[in-house]
């Protein structure tokens, strides 16, 4: 046996329908590096962590664990237990309980656990690795990329040797990205072993040691970082190049203005301040992005928009109306896209088939019938869905939660796009998608600007927001740092936006 702390030879995992999530994948992480995984949707990431973690069991192959051969009972506890922790997409986390409560599930030994030594705990190393985050906040209380910090932080608390770390960058600014590296990179000196799934190409190429490219279940390459690009990369993922730069370059005439925010506050679910005079505007032929860390108000933006929180002050403007009290159906009503960041807790109902989710919004309308709803029609519009959208499902009654990530997305953008709207709101739209599927919907959210729409685009990544946006308007603690034309704006002063400095200070 080599020195290897995983080997993962020959690994073969086949669901049923003899759908081939994994074949034949060899994986070597050595101790002490930095090891990417890379590869689309379906290629066979999640389910490789998975086996890894005990969360599957492989139809072939062989796992060895610092050199000990796997056989017999091997689920997550044990995983665990060999010093295996993983950052999943979708968090493990219990939403009614507190941050520390979270910490406490699975504490081996312990009948009750010293709520004060595990707040402590938790607050060093939210210290530590600049990831704050308040031990008795409920999970339900916290954003997205909030919650993806607990998890984070959860690993780093039970002690993992073998680190599996899942997009845990975008929660980040550039700065503080930086500022986690160093200390992964430290981590690494004393032997603890990184596995790294991104899909930021820059960051693959800065922080990794070794990467090895995924795709349709199968390993095609592992190579050094140092030997490899990012358009290489993107070709061993895809299949095909994909262009890297400003995707928002070709001048679209302006409309009116769609969408007016006048000092707008708004508190979020703890009763704090959430957003703080906020203004801007948006024109129909423009995309506005959003650019800040996660927790800084955009949730709260988003909601206030939409009618689902409500404004405490200030004013919201729908072509020059106000809609500052209206009600989501209201809002709905009006014709307004929303694309949310949680795209299986919000955006879709996992247990309902494709049909069910194509006309969530839209069920009241007459043409899907007045007093029983008429399956031709939903079906029909179903499926012109799937097929303008390219969304691979079995067929259009399978539930939405047999579906990839990227495939979730899709139905979500034709869902929201289908009654042509005047005004989209999209929230991380691309947030753990692969290249291939963030590079499709880039596409259409250009499409819906070159069509006139106004679009609002809430994203933390800043080559996302250089790459798609005709301005920018930073956020930080509920308020807005400055608003500025993309391309003659450096994006490390973006950068320096987020971190709290003013457009004039930056």
């Amino acid at each position: 046996m080599s020195n290897a702390v995983v080997e993962m030879k020959g690994i073969r995992k086949v669901f049923p329908g003899d759908v081939v999530a994994n074949d034949k994948v060899d994986l070597t992480i050595e101790p002490g590096e930095i090891h990417a995984l890379l590869g689309e949707n379906g290629a066979g990431k999640s389910t490789l962590m998975n086996i890894l973690t005990g969360l599957y069991k492989q139809d072939g192959g062989e796992l060895f664990v610092n050199g000990e051969k796997i056989e017999g009972k091997y689920g997550p506890k044990e995983a665990i237990e060999m010093g295996i922790g993983m950052v999943h997409q979708n968090f493990r986390l219990v939403k009614p309980f507190t941050v520390s409560e979270n910490m406490a599930l699975g504490t081996k030994g312990k009948f009750l656990y010293d709520s004060k030594d595990i707040e402590k705990k938790i607050e060093e190393i939210s210290k530590k690795f600049q990831l704050q985050i308040s031990p008795k906040a409920k999970i339900w209380q916290l954003s997205i990329g909030e919650q993806q910090r607990v998890e984070i932080i959860k690993m780093l608390y039970r002690g993992a040797e073998i680190l599996i770390m899942d997009e845990p960058t975008a929660v980040l600014t550039p700065q503080e990205v930086k500022g986690l590296f160093d200390i992964l990179r430290s981590m690494t000196k004393k032997g603890i072993s990184i596995i790294f799934i991104t899909h930021k190409m820059h960051e693959v190429l800065s922080y990794a040691d070794r990467i090895t490219v995924l795709r349709g279940g199968v390993a095609l390459k592992t190579i050094s970082a140092k030997d490899t690009n990012d358009r290489e990369l993107a070709d061993l993922m895809v299949g095909r190049q994909l262009d890297a730069k400003r995707m928002i370059t070709d001048e679209v005439p302006l409309g009116d203005v769609v969408l007016r925010l006048d000092k707008v506050n708004a508190r979020n679910d703890k009763g704090l301040l959430a957003l703080d005079d906020v203004s801007f505007e948006i024109k129909g032929g423009e995309i506005l992005g959003i650019a800040g860390v996660a927790g800084n108000g955009q949730k709260e933006l988003s909601e206030v928009i939409t009618g689902l929180r409500k404004v405490t002050k200030g004013n919201i403007f729908f072509k020059n109306e106000d809609i500052t009290k209206e009600c989501v159906q209201d809002i709905i009503d009006r014709n307004v896209a929303f694309i949310p960041e949680d795209r299986h807790g919000m955006g879709l109902a996992n247990n309902l088939p494709a049909t069910d989710n194509a006309i969530l919004k839209s069920y009241r309308n007459k043409k899907f019938g007045s007093f029983l709803l008429q399956k031709k029609a939903i079906n029909e519009a179903t499926q012109k869905m799937v097929d303008d959208f390219d969304i691979k499902i079995p067929n259009i009654h399978c539930n939405v939660k047999l579906m990839s990530g990227g495939n979730l997305q899709k139905l979500i953008l034709a869902r929201e796009t289908f009654e042509n709207p005047e005004l989209i709101i999209a929230v991380y739209p691309v947030r753990g998608l692969d290249v291939g599927a963030i590079d499709y919907v880039h596409q259409r959210l250009a499409e819906e600007r070159k069509k006139g729409k106004a679009v609002l685009l809430i994203s933390e990544d800043l080559e996302e927001i250089y790459k798609m946006t005709d301005r920018v308007a930073v956020l930080y603690e509920g308020k807005i740092m400055g608003i500025v034309n993309t391309d003659t704006t450096d994006i490390n002063d973006l950068g320096l936006m987020m971190s709290g400095a003013k457009r004039s200070e930056a």
